[in-house]
């Protein structure tokens, strides 16, 4: 009996033991009912889940764009103004040069867009305007310095030129096919912090009237664009270009959800022009035009405010020479 006993107990041992160390090693092998009657599964993250991860993302078209987009970094060097005493020969004698004040460097920041893989960006001309040397930082870390092809301050663009190898050019987008309600996303790197990604809607198209360039007609965005965002791109649902953020209403510096780019239509054209021949040439016809007003049109008894009323005529210009005249009352 005591034998008997002996064998029980080793082999209840053993089993317990066995038991341990399979709800250790290997939960998933035993089934312990619960009070809810079942087995909870939990589902790890990276884990097929069904469906598409990437329903309501924008990811794809950030991650075609982003590598296009460039930071521009600038210096200006600035002497401080000349000295009232810088011509009195008494005080020239002791204090000699020191006078004359150091130089100093401002910098400041904006973005750019890679347009083409020859080395061409485009960006704002108000980013480069007074710029002494100007630098490239592209998104994979590579740095360069930046030579200025052309500039265009009727439109505010700029096209520059870095000696860089395998550059991620963007694709050109069609901004007469954005309608108002489509999303985009505004890349650039606002106050320096890095490159950033914006997402907003169109807000309106056509945009004129605002007394930031010779010629205007923006795509107004939603899209958070802010300080150092000047020059950088805008592109639709797919990734494409469809405008260069340029500016921004604010009366506090920062975005307030008003944003206007430049479309990429125009930006193309003055950016061929200028790698062509290095500036923008415009046909001048010579005329003053004024938008047709619902007064004016009935103090000419016009049916309809279509069309434009030329103002005045410019003496000896092409307009005056082929016979038009502005229209008086």
């Amino acid at each position: 009996m005591r034998k008997f006993w002996l064998i029980f107990s080793q082999a209840v041992t053993v089993c317990l033991a066995v038991l341990f160390v399979v709800t250790t090693l290997r939960p998933d092998l035993v089934s312990l009912s619960r009070p809810n009657g079942g087995v909870i599964t939990i589902r790890e993250a990276g884990e097929n889940q069904g469906g598409s991860p990437a329903t309501g993302s924008l990811k794809v078209a950030a991650n075609k764009a982003m590598p296009a987009v460039v930071n521009i970094f600038t210096t200006k060097e600035t002497k401080p103004a000349r000295h009232p005493f810088m011509d009195d020969p008494l005080f020239r004698r002791f204090f000699g040069d020191q006078l004359d004040g150091e130089s100093r460097q401002s910098a400041s920041l904006g973005s750019g867009v890679i347009v083409g893989a020859e080395g061409y960006i485009l960006t704002n001309h108000h980013v480069i305007e007074t710029a002494d040397e100007i630098k490239v930082a592209l998104a994979d870390g590579r740095k360069a310095p930046a030579n200025i092809v052309g500039t265009d301050p009727e439109t505010d663009l700029a096209v520059l030129k870095v000696d860089l190898a395998e550059l991620p050019a963007i694709a050109f987008g069609s901004p007469k096919q954005l309608g108002v309600g489509d999303l985009v996303l505004a890349i650039g790197n606002p106050f320096g912090v890095g490159q950033t990604v914006t997402m907003g809607i169109v807000s309106a198209k056509g945009r004129s009237h605002l007394g930031i360039s010779t010629f205007e007609n923006f795509i107004q965005t939603d899209a958070a664009i802010n300080p150092g965002n000047s020059g950088g791109a805008l592109v639709d649902a797919t990734g494409n270009l469809v405008g260069i953020n340029s500016a921004i209403y604010s009366r506090t510096g920062g975005s307030l959800g008003i944003g206007f780019a430049i479309p990429s239509d125009l930006a193309r054209q003055v950016m061929e022009q200028i790698v062509q021949t290095g500036s923008v040439a415009r046909g001048w016809i010579g005329v003053e035009v004024q938008d047709m007003s619902p007064e004016l049109a009935e103090s000419f008894n016009l049916p309809t405010t279509n069309g434009t009323l030329i103002a005045g005529v410019q003496p000896g210009g092409p307009a005056e020479r082929a016979g038009i005249g502005a229209v008086t009352s």
